[in-house]
């Protein structure tokens, strides 16, 4: 089976988003989420309890930035994921509306930055594989000049 590998360079204020052996990224877009705010800012345990319709409801990227009646988020700060709530779901419009993939049928590249903690990393993984079933995962540090085209 040849499964092609999207790619997804996970920063604080841009993400780019790709697949593999091209040479520049699909999409580059800002990093952020806009969601009905049903709870104050920053207040996940209330965002948990109000599942349902809202967890429907937002926007990520682009469509996110100055959206009205929404609170835009920036789930990544200083490169290390801050709202596992929000990464994820910034993570399924990556994957489902970007990318365009069924993320079981591919491979995933992810950076993270260089002092990220080992439970970010495991976490991390956690979502891709668990919530996502991706068949294999790379995570690469940003400062490493990884070829994506020689993963292929």
């Amino acid at each position: 089976v040849n499964m092609s590998s999207n790619v997804c360079v996970l920063c604080s204020r841009y993400t780019k988003l790709g697949y593999a052996g091209n040479t520049e990224p699909q999409f580059i877009i800002p990093s952020c989420i806009a969601i009905k705010e049903s709870a104050k800012v920053g207040d996940q345990a209330q965002r948990r309890m109000m599942k349902g319709v809202d967890d429907l409801d937002f926007f990520i990227g682009d469509e996110a930035i100055d959206k009205p009646n929404y609170a835009t988020k920036w789930p990544i700060r200083h490169g290390i994921v801050e709202d596992w709530d929000l990464m994820e779901r910034f993570m399924e419009q990556v994957i489902f509306k970007y990318l365009r993939a069924e993320p079981e049928d591919h491979y995933f590249l992810l950076t993270e930055p260089p002092l990220n903690t080992p439970e970010n990393r495991e976490y991390t993984a956690e979502i891709m594989f668990e919530s996502f079933n991706v068949p294999g995962l790379y995570i690469a540090v940003k400062e490493q000049k990884v070829t994506v085209s020689a993963l292929l």
